[in-house]
């Protein structure tokens, strides 16, 4: 079993916004495989199928990004879920547009979603891939930056970005974190 949670926000003003690139990133896997993300469980949507003969659940918090780790927390809680099957895919204002990195372990960076899970969760080390949004030019507000929609030339894209990160997640179903982290870093 692996589970999945993409970080992001409920609501059409925020669905093609930056800091929703981790519900885009489930959305992309999940029509890729064929899984609805439709329950209504653990405070966010669930969708659960087989991948690659791996039982995978898919979750997307709706108690928006700031307390996103009560539903992780819910989902692990109710599944009885190993946290070593996590996997959190987030943006992340360090990384540059269109590149992903594989974590294991690590602070919250000032990810208010990270922060909720690593309080939630009571650990740093949870398996993460952290999807590129780039920083905002100095001086620019953060807030602002990640809750507006992706430039032009940045939304032509994210296809790209997406299927790069769906190969990633599909990548970690029949292979070792750290053989993952090698071939998708950098």
């Amino acid at each position: 079993m692996k589970w999945f949670v993409g970080l992001g926000n409920p609501g059409k003003q925020y669905e093609h916004t930056r800091h929703n690139i981790g519900f885009m990133a489930l959305d992309r896997f999940a029509d890729k495989h064929g899984i609805a993300i439709t329950q209504s469980k653990c405070k966010g949507l669930l969708g659960e199928g087989h991948v690659a003969g791996h039982k995978v659940y898919l979750l997307k918090p709706m108690t928006y990004m700031n307390l996103s780790g009560e539903s992780i927390r819910a989902f692990m809680d109710y599944y009885k879920a190993p946290i070593e099957d996590l996997v959190v895919v987030y943006d992340d204002l360090d990384t540059a547009f269109g590149s992903i990195r594989l974590r294991y372990q690590g602070s919250a960076g000032g990810h208010n979603g990270i922060k909720s899970a690593i309080q939630h969760l009571g650990t740093q080390t949870f398996n993460r891939i952290r999807m590129g949004i780039s920083r905002p030019a100095p001086g620019s507000d953060i807030a602002g930056y990640v809750l507006h929609a992706f430039s032009k030339e940045e939304f032509g894209r994210l296809p790209e970005v997406l299927d790069k990160t769906s190969e990633a997640m599909e990548h970690l179903l029949t292979n070792p974190f750290e053989k993952t982290m090698a071939k998708f870093n950098g």
